[in-house]
């Protein structure tokens, strides 16, 4: 009975070891999404697609921004900067998750979860930003054109992008910079593909009231809420200018201008807010999987695409760049 005992203790007290050596390390185990192995070559196919073409259509765009004089335009220039970010946006994450859904290894280092939070944070932080740029310039555009040189000059346009990717780094050093300080006990478990700071914060063992009653409230309604308003605003001011134009031909050009914009807007708050209000419960987590998934690897993936299959422009600019190597 006794030699019974014992090797029953051995497993978990082995068990038990392991956990709190990798506690010491600052290890964690990601949860990834519940598949069955038939449906994980699916998985697999299909996370690894998404990364290829979302990397793909953004190294199209910027190399067309960047080599095509036409396209020097403060509107793609924004373009051009969403398009680098949404690469950084797609690398820090998809890789990881192919990696996992492989090997079975769901492990990740504190520094790697780390990692994944700066760039997670800034790139959410600066495509909220880019994309009020981006509306702001459509707004100086359709409303008041005869002044768009003027307010739009190439000095205006790299201050806003500097600013958006400046203020995405500010945020996502505060995230970084208060994850690696938390303290965590044998809770390693994140149920989600990536580290999520939300999930990272409520494992801690550390007083994490003040971040979740204050710091998180406020950071979102500067990031989330008050763009929103500025893009909803210029959207009203630009909606109102397209209905005064007479002709319908007009109207149409004149909104097909602003249109993969509003577009990508409605993309991305709409997953963000649904991710964000959505009631959370333990039955709900495999959909806030999918959700993250949608901003995370669909959104990038369709940025390109948007803005060039509903682009004359672009569509005009890749069919001359191509020319040149025929």
């Amino acid at each position: 009975m006794d030699s019974w005992d014992k090797a029953a203790e051995g497993p978990e007290k082995n068990t038990s070891e392991t956990v709190k050596n990798s506690t010491l390390l600052g290890g964690f185990y990601l949860k990834t999404f519940n598949i069955s192995d038939k449906e994980q070559i699916v998985v697999v196919i299909g996370v690894l697609l998404m990364y290829l073409l979302a990397v793909f259509g953004n190294v199209i765009i910027v190399t067309l921004v960047s080599l095509v004089s036409q396209l020097h335009t403060p509107m793609y220039l924004f373009l051009c900067s969403l398009s680098v970010q949404d690469i950084m946006y797609v690398s820090a994450f998809l890789p990881k998750l192919l990696a996992i859904t492989i090997t079975g290894d769901t492990s990740i280092t504190f520094s790697g979860c780390i990692t994944q939070i700066f760039l997670f944070t800034f790139c959410i932080a600066s495509e909220f930003l880019l994309l009020t740029s981006m509306a702001y310039d459509r707004y100086v555009a359709i409303c008041i054109p005869l002044h768009y040189p003027l307010i739009m000059s190439k000095t205006v346009c790299a201050l806003l992008i500097t600013v958006s990717w400046f203020g995405g780094l500010l945020i996502a050093s505060a995230f970084s910079m208060i994850s690696s300080h938390l303290t965590f006990c044998n809770k390693q478990e994140i149920n989600n593909f990536f580290c999520d700071v939300i999930i990272l914060l409520k494992l801690s063992c550390s007083d994490t009231t003040y971040i979740m009653t204050l710091f998180i409230p406020l950071e979102a309604t500067a990031l989330g809420l008050l763009p929103f308003v500025l893009i909803m605003t210029s959207y009203i001011y630009i909606i109102s200018t397209i209905l005064k134009i007479r002709s319908s031909s007009g109207r149409l050009k004149t909104f097909s201008s602003c249109s993969s914009h509003l577009t990508v807007v409605l993309l991305f708050y709409g997953t963000s807010v649904s991710l964000n209000m959505k009631p959370k419960s333990e039955n709900s987590l495999e959909i806030d999987k999918l959700l993250s998934m949608i901003y995370i690897g669909v959104v990038p993936m369709v940025n390109p695409l948007v803005y060039s299959l509903r682009n004359k422009e672009v569509l005009k600019a890749m069919k001359s760049f191509l020319k040149k190597f025929q």
